[in-house]
């Protein structure tokens, strides 16, 4: 596999190559939001962990950059929220919501990649990110994965939530998570249901981390949603 750092029209990412990449082939894509405080390079591990071969990897940068500590620098999707509970408010996310949007576009035409033949997920505040952005567009996202994380705040999600509830979705989220309690997923798990969805919803004995077995459960999901190039 072969990383790649573009500096996009809207938002920086990194694209990971399969191996034994060809330009003129057709490779489904799977787009992964890191989470606050992170940067693009911060999933890219997984990559080859889920397929090295099968698909195309793209890992956005976050645009709103914050001092972490002294001399350190991490990016969010959105301002930071004081409380979990403002974890839901989405006053500011329509701006970047049109920045994805640009960049979905830019990565897709890059690399041959048909409409619908797409995974959008992410981590912590990438999976607020995914369900904004992914509930409304089910013709660009075969599927959606949410990794201990929630969506925005039931008002904001429901206004832009599609006909077609058919999309697929895997949550997974960790019952010792001490920054975005395990209450919330459960809570968006329900909101999800009562409006039409169903949800592959699974805990974990884990705190706020991607741990091997929702690794090995997310790797699962992929392939059965949207299958890797050439099987």
């Amino acid at each position: 596999m072969e990383a790649k750092q573009f500096e996009g029209k809207t938002l920086r990412y990194i694209a990971v190559e399969p191996d034994g990449y060809d330009p003129n082939r057709k490779y489904p894509m799977i787009i992964l939001l890191h989470g606050f405080g992170a940067h693009m390079g911060d999933l890219v591990s997984l990559a080859p962990a889920i397929d090295p071969e099968g698909y195309v990897y793209i890992f956005p940068n976050a645009p709103i950059p914050f001092e972490i500590s002294p001399g350190m620098t991490g990016f969010g999707w959105t301002h930071p929220r004081r409380i979990p509970q403002e974890l839901r408010r989405a006053e500011d996310i329509d701006q970047v919501v049109d920045m994805l949007a640009s960049l979905v576009d830019e990565v897709t035409e890059q690399y041959l990649t048909e409409t619908g033949q797409t995974i959008l997920g992410g981590f912590s505040q990438g999976g607020m990110m995914t369900y904004r952005y992914g509930l409304p567009n089910p013709q660009l996202f075969k599927g959606l994965a949410a990794l201990s994380g929630v969506a925005p705040d039931e008002v904001t999600i429901r206004n832009h939530l599609p006909d077609d509830r058919s999309q697929p979705i895997f949550v997974a989220h960790g019952t010792g998570d001490t920054m975005i309690a395990v209450q919330m997923a459960r809570d968006t798990r329900d909101f999800l249901q009562a409006e039409g969805y169903t949800p592959e919803y699974r805990e974990y004995n884990m705190a706020h981390e991607i741990s091997q077995q929702t690794l090995t459960d997310l790797t699962e999901w992929i392939k059965k949603t949207l299958p890797p190039a050439g099987r």
